[in-house]
């Protein structure tokens, strides 16, 4: 997945570069906390490197982050939104550049500055599904990105992809729903995402409409090659030919 360049922004304080210019190593064992849980969670250095902070709420992660960078965000940026969208957008550049340590650092802080960007969540799980998370890990992140932005089609993409994982595990139909139901509200959304298309082809397959599926494939190719799932469309070729015969 492609992701659009940031701006350079000069000038960044240097309690805020402390904080974005270090990571190291993401334990072993990450850290579990319960979003809104009665005890506050112990926060470590480690935590900078655990989603969330490893389960701090706002006000906690925000003491955590400390006054100083706080400031110097103030003073580097217009709104602290503005810089939450410049940091999730580091994020996934980092993502992109395999360097998931240093994108955690940026999502969290992201997320310190603006609980209502999505990006932030979403940036975070997919963090967790490269490193093979529990599914439910994965999916109380998009969830959670989801309450803040009912209508993004990414994250609903993203909802509907780890959920046809579940339904992979279980076989039970009420999941296979629920997948067909993100991905149908991410394509509301945006007709224009080519990735939604690949799994609505994904969807279709496992309900057995095999021609909907090649239908769904060529849609989402038409709007980005790179979309195309070559896993899934030598299982529709077994099941099916291109009625297109674009692919042999």
């Amino acid at each position: 997945m492609a992701f659009s360049s940031v701006f350079a922004r000069p000038l960044l304080g240097a309690a805020l570069l402390m904080v974005v210019g270090v990571a190291g190593s993401l334990p072993a064992q990450a850290q579990r906390g319960k979003k809104n849980s009665a005890a506050p969670v112990a926060l470590t250095s480690a935590s900078r490197l655990l989603p969330l902070y490893g389960g701090a709420s706002a006000a906690q992660a925000q003491q955590f982050v400390g006054a100083a960078v706080l400031a110097d965000v103030d003073r580097s940026f217009a709104s602290r939104p503005e810089a939450s969208k410049f940091f999730s957008t580091k994020g996934f550049e980092y993502l992109s550049e395999h360097q998931p340590d240093t994108a955690t650092v940026r999502f969290n802080l992201a997320w310190v500055l603006d609980p209502q960007n999505p990006d932030a969540y979403r940036g975070l799980a997919v963090l967790l599904s490269q490193r093979q998370a529990p599914a439910p890990e994965v999916q109380a992140l998009l969830l959670q990105g989801l309450a803040v932005a009912p209508a993004n089609s990414q994250l609903l993409t993203d909802a509907a992809t780890i959920t046809i994982e579940r339904y992979n595990q279980t076989k039970k139909k009420k999941d296979l729903a629920e997948a067909a139901s993100y991905v149908q509200r991410a394509l509301l959304a945006d007709a224009n995402n080519a990735n939604a298309w690949q799994t609505q082809a994904r969807v279709r397959f496992l309900q057995e409409d095999y021609a909907g599926a090649w239908e769904a494939v060529h849609k989402g190719r038409n709007i980005n090659m790179t979309s195309l799932d070559f896993d899934l469309i030598g299982e529709l070729k077994d099941k099916l030919p291109d009625p297109q015969g674009t692919f042999k």
